[in-house]
């Protein structure tokens, strides 16, 4: 069922609700949590689509907020979706004008009572996620640097903001390959001396593993480049020998060790419905990702030389003088 309100009000909405579930035969909510997605109109179908494949293990509210037109009169258009790809229900909130300032006033009344919060931004993060008027909202908030232009900056910049319930997809991409390389070590092996992580350039999971790896292992791992993708291999320098994990296909990966035979292991790449159910399951701190993520290297820009970027500025000003003229 689907039902759209224009120039609407959160009471209309709530009352909206209430009428469909009483149509549909279900007086009882039975949700576990609020799901905020804060998206825009170009990736609010991939993300609520997500959402929905979440929602099958987790049953939740999702209230996906779109911010439009910041400069046309307020006003909240609502379309309301029961009962169709999820047993949960799903509210897309759309906020014109001044009205998408306070998205927060507008979202706070549509939150599911007594249960968790969760706000997520599919895209663009914000730098202090827990200061964000709809991560205040929440429990737990999740990003993904992997959008960003520059993953690392994005990391550094959650890493100096970070606050218990933050977390980011870059370290959820990291759970079958922490576990592998965890059950790799869980055994007898030489002493450990290096590690190595290989992975495309901008790829936020191989830093956060490099990171977690370094920490644990108290030894030096580098970070290299590869072509991908993602992933695509780990080695372990012991005395005896390298302990390698390599993985080309995205798929499946090859365990070598010194000495042994070759051993295939299943180490598939998630798609984002897989990432968030697996992030709605935990909703404490995650306090291994607060400390991994404050060891994240990010490489120091160079130093500029404000004089000669003043000169160069003043060079290029008077060269498009002198060929457009004043």
């Amino acid at each position: 069922m689907t039902i759209d309100l224009t120039d609407t009000t959160t009471g209309a909405i709530d009352q909206a609700l209430t009428e469909a579930r009483r149509r549909l035969g279900g007086m009882t909510l039975g949700m576990v949590l609020t799901l905020i997605i804060v998206t825009d109109e170009a990736a609010q179908y991939d993300a609520i689509r997500a959402a929905n494949q979440a929602a099958r293990e987790h049953p939740c509210r999702v209230l996906a907020v779109i911010t439009r037109k910041p400069k046309a009169d307020s006003r909240l258009d609502a379309e309301i979706r029961v009962g169709e790809s999820s047993p949960g229900e799903t509210i897309v909130l759309r906020m014109y004008g001044p009205l998408g300032q306070h998205a927060d006033s507008v979202t706070a009344p549509l939150l599911v009572p007594d249960v968790p919060v969760v706000t997520w931004w599919p895209d663009d993060a914000p730098e202090i996620p827990a200061k964000h008027p709809l991560g205040a909202l929440a429990q737990r908030r999740v990003t993904d640097s992997a959008t960003a232009e520059v993953p690392r900056e994005v990391l550094a910049a959650l890493a100096a903001g970070y606050q218990p319930g933050d977390t980011d997809f870059g370290w959820t991409r990291a759970t079958p390959w922490r576990s592998l390389l965890a059950a790799t070590l869980d055994q007898p092996h030489p002493p450990v001396i290096a590690g190595e992580i290989a992975a495309e350039e901008d790829n936020p999971t191989a830093d956060l593993i490099t990171a977690w790896l370094s920490l644990r292992l108290a030894v030096p791992v580098a970070r290299t480049v590869s072509g991908g993708p993602g992933i695509t291999g780990a080695v372990f320098t012991t005395t005896d020998g390298d302990i390698k994990i390599t993985r080309t296909d995205g798929r499946t990966a090859t365990l070598a060790w010194p000495g042994r035979a070759d051993r295939r292991v299943a180490l598939h790449r998630r798609d984002t419905a897989e990432l968030l159910a697996e992030e709605l399951r935990r909703l404490d701190p995650d306090e291994v990702y607060a400390e991994t993520l404050s060891h994240i290297d990010v490489p120091e820009l160079p130093d500029v030389d404000e004089d000669a970027a003043e000169q160069a500025a003043e060079a290029a000003l008077d060269e498009a003088i002198g060929e457009y003229g004043e």
